[in-house]
């Protein structure tokens, strides 16, 4: 039986990076990055401990083992990735309902992920229907960004109720997509 919640401990943390490394897409193959998706970021237990510390990650159990998660990310977390500072950078730049997206309270989607052998159940959107019911008193909208390769990402964001915002071309020429899940309007 699968179980949703938010992230209390060390374990369930490392059991989140585990996920994490083995959808990396860095290690898979192509053929796999095209029908399974991927995540980019790497993170340490470190950063994990202190994102948690701000906001709670979600994450979906089978027994003990994490199968999905939702990582949770505000505007305080902004340095803590390198990586992820120029997606802030194009928060600050970009308008969303009349008014930038810095202005907003608003939840970063960190990165998300489900298990290979537990796709197709559900987990996906039931650990969006989590991050919702716990953020979206305090919190305007969740945002991301998916790179425009992440076909099965971008399709499964659709369908939770994400809704592309904006894109842009890294200076690697890489494509991506920000997408808001507007917890204000929405059903």
């Amino acid at each position: 039986m699968i179980t949703y919640k938010t992230s209390e401990n060390d374990t369930e943390l490392e059991g989140i990076l585990s996920l994490q490394k083995a959808n990396l897409k860095i290690g898979l193959p192509e053929g796999e990055i095209e029908s399974q998706g991927f995540v980019t970021v790497d993170h340490s237990l470190e950063v994990l401990q202190r994102f948690n510390q701000i906001e709670k990650h979600v994450i979906a159990k089978d027994g003990e083992k994490v199968v999905g998660y939702v990582l949770a990310m505000t505007k305080e977390s902004r340095f803590d990735i390198p990586i992820l500072l120029p997606m802030f950078e194009v928060f600050d730049n970009i308008k969303f309902r009349g008014k930038v997206v810095s202005a907003y309270n608003y939840m970063v989607v960190g990165q998300v992920c489900v298990d290979k052998d537990y796709r197709g159940k559900g987990i996906f959107g039931d650990c969006y229907l989590t991050y919702k019911q716990h953020y979206s008193e305090k919190y305007d909208f969740a945002i991301t960004e998916i790179a425009k390769s992440n076909l099965r990402s971008l399709k499964a964001h659709n369908r939770v109720g994400f809704e592309e915002v904006h894109s842009y071309l890294d200076p690697d020429q890489t494509a991506w997509s920000i997408v808001v899940w507007d917890w204000k309007n929405s059903k």
